[in-house]
């Protein structure tokens, strides 16, 4: 029987590491995730909550909070129930987390969940077997939860009208998938990637079945878009989804797509000049920009190019564009960014490798059955719900504003040559940029890695905090201050940031926390505190700037949309002498002042301003009052120094 590659890929800590880190005990199960200190949480949240709303908004707030944890009130009560429940599950809030996070979530998942994954420009044959055969992994630092990596080949999300469903594949070891479903002109086929015999097929083999599925549905003129029903908003998808499941064989067909490996979607090429104006800056005339590619991986460009090519409740959703633009796009409910990240970075690794070696061919390609295409059963009900899915996809592609940020000045070594972490830096300058363009501050959400316990998944990191308005409203001129002040601001906010970084990500964040008293409190109480129905709590949930560092290897671009209309997305990543950020933002907000070019033009003024005010007193700006490393717990400072985690905004290299 042969060891599959997947499972090696989500059982196996490299040898290598272990040689580095030989006091792991690797038998010994992951810590459990703590339940925070109820007063440490609500003073925290005091503090989140100061620079993003009025005086008298806070005020009131303030007298909320302090009933909220009088002796013997509510929050005591909530608390004390909460610790109990916490001592019956792996993980007290992953459960309530994703429901809230994802699963409850009534919006389409291109552009609001899905983020779209973009590989750097090639021409080459699509490769599907990239994934299952060979794949491996190795981490620094210490050991992490793995569960995200378990689910990437055998978990889908089914919709329901009030719920969606995490489907995990246990009929069969998960881990062996056989078949993966591959989108073409519309149409769907089933193909084997692995012989009778339980044999790999070769990329050759591949692709030359890809050829055949692409002759097969290219002859086909007027194909079923069923694939755009997974585009709409969850709970039309899941009437839908319904009246197709009452006949047999689309029953059949959905249950084979939920069972694939991943999806292989082959586009059609896509005119440079799709709904944007190109920038000739980045790109000669003709020629796919950044933004331009970005936007096929997010949503397909609609219904008059590939908005139908695509199934977006599996989880992994390969993109192959004929033009040569390649990515992914992913179901973000199963995993955070850094684990897909992992894993494409091997398999293109792979690939360049590969084109050293000799390939096993099979056979014969006779030998091989053809790929086997879905057919459907449509009736008018089902007609109409794609029509509507069409429809629906293309205000979501004319809505959606998307920008890309080059900055070539500096990287991530930059703000290390002045004792600063370079995500703080960046998290600053998003902060700034913000100010400058509506000059005032917003709740912004940065994820933060918490897979250092059992089935953790994420917390948020708030940058907005009185030290980072103090230090912007230096920067623009509404304080009076010398270069040396704004340097000090900066470093004060610099030093809160990491600081509420590093508590986060050590398990005492302040989400997750208010979410599993609000949980308990639904439960036990049968109704919310005032505390949970201050709309100030409401507006503080609503995250007008939502942030994350994805930081890779190659020179690959992740985008997704922003989570609020009146708001903005912004994922960045960080490279050695660069910064790359993908911006965007809702053209239907009524705030005309909300733009991703008009942002991103003032986040590269911040970031040349920062440099200009470093330079003009660099040894000042190396002065850390603050020793960050000495609020470490030992057993996580390996974690922090090296950790490759990049998407939890970790990353202190």
């Amino acid at each position: 029987m042969p060891v599959h590659p997947v499972k090696e890929f989500v059982r196996r800590i490299s040898s290598k590491d272990l040689d580095e880190y030989p006091n792991w005990d690797l038998s010994r199960p992951l810590p459990k995730l703590p339940v925070p200190d109820l007063h440490a949480t609500l003073t925290m949240y005091l503090k989140l909550v100061e620079p993003v709303v009025s005086e008298e908004k806070y005020a009131n707030t303030a007298r909320i909070v302090q009933e909220f944890i009088r002796p013997g009130g509510v929050g005591e009560q909530l608390q004390k129930q909460l610790v109990e429940t916490a001592k019956t599950k792996d993980n007290w809030v992953s459960d309530w987390w994703l429901d809230d996070m994802y699963l409850c979530n009534p919006l389409p998942l291109p552009v609001n969940s899905n983020p779209g994954l973009v590989f750097r420009a090639q021409v080459s044959k699509a490769n599907g077997s990239s994934c299952v055969e060979r794949v491996r992994h190795h981490r620094k630092g210490q050991p992490l939860c793995m569960e995200q990596y378990y689910r990437l080949f055998s978990s889908y999300r089914r919709p329901g009208t009030e719920k969606d469903q995490q489907i995990l594949n246990m009929n069969r070891d998960p881990f062996d998938p056989e078949y993966v479903i591959v989108a073409c002109n519309d149409q769907f086929y089933v193909m084997n990637v692995m012989t009778s015999g339980k044999e790999l097929l070769s990329e050759e083999d591949i692709y030359n079945q890809l050829r055949r599925i692409s002759k097969d549905a290219n002859s086909c003129s007027n194909p079923p878009r069923l694939g755009v029903l997974t585009s709409e908003r969850r709970k039309q998808w899941a009437v839908a989804r319904e009246q197709l499941c009452q006949d047999a064989k689309n029953k059949a067909n959905l249950d084979l797509i939920e069972r694939s490996c991943f999806i292989l979607c082959l586009d059609k090429p896509i005119d440079a000049s799709f709904n944007h104006e190109a920038s000739t800056e980045q790109t000669s005339s003709g020629v796919r920009d950044d933004t331009n590619r970005s936007l096929q991986l997010l949503h397909g460009m609609g219904s008059k190019h590939n908005g139908a090519n695509r199934w977006y409740d599996k989880t992994m959703q390969f993109v192959v564009s004929a033009d040569g633009n390649t990515g992914l796009n992913y179901e973000h409910s199963v995993s955070e960014g850094i684990a897909v990240i992992k894993l494409i970075e091997h398999i293109l690794a792979y690939m360049e490798e590969m084109k050293t070696k000799r390939l096993r061919r099979f056979p014969s390609i006779c030998d091989l059955p053809h790929p086997q295409k879905l057919e459907w059963h449509i009736d008018k009900q089902t007609e109409a719900h794609i029509q509507s899915g069409l429809e629906e996809i293309d205000k979501l592609v004319d809505d959606l504003d998307l920008y890309i940020l080059r900055f070539d000045m500096f990287g991530r070594e930059y703000p290390k040559t002045v004792n600063m972490s370079p995500d703080s830096f960046v998290q600053l300058a998003l902060q700034l940029a913000h100010y400058k363009v509506h000059k005032y501050l917003v709740p912004t959400y940065e994820s933060a890695s918490i897979r250092r316990f059992h089935l953790g998944r994420v917390d948020v990191i708030h940058a907005a905090s009185m030290a980072a308005l103090q230090w912007v409203k230096a920067m623009e001129g509404d304080v009076k201050t010398t270069n040396e002040q704004k340097l000090k601001l900066l470093r004060e906010a610099i030093e809160h940031q990491t600081e509420h970084m590093l508590k986060t990500i050590l398990g005492h964040g302040v989400d997750n926390h208010m979410l599993g008293l609000r949980v308990t409190a639904e439960s036990v109480m049968g109704k919310l505190p005032d505390l949970f129905t201050d709309p100030v709590y409401v507006e503080c949930n609503q995250f007008r700037l939502s942030t994350s560092q994805v930081s890779t290897t190659t020179d690959a671009l992740i985008c997704y949309g922003a989570v609020v209309p009146n708001g903005y997305g912004a994922a960045y990543n960080l490279h050695t002498d660069s910064i790359v950020v993908c911006i965007s933002c809702w053209r239907d907000c009524p705030n005309p002042d909300i733009s991703a070019l008009r942002y991103g033009e003032a986040l590269r003024q911040a970031f040349e301003d920062m440099h200009e005010m470093i330079q003009a007193n660099v040894e000042l700006a190396k002065i850390n009052t603050v020793s960050t490393e000495s609020k470490i717990p030992e057993e996580n400072l390996a974690t922090t120094k090296e950790n490759g985690e990049s998407d939890s905004a970790e990353k202190q290299q």
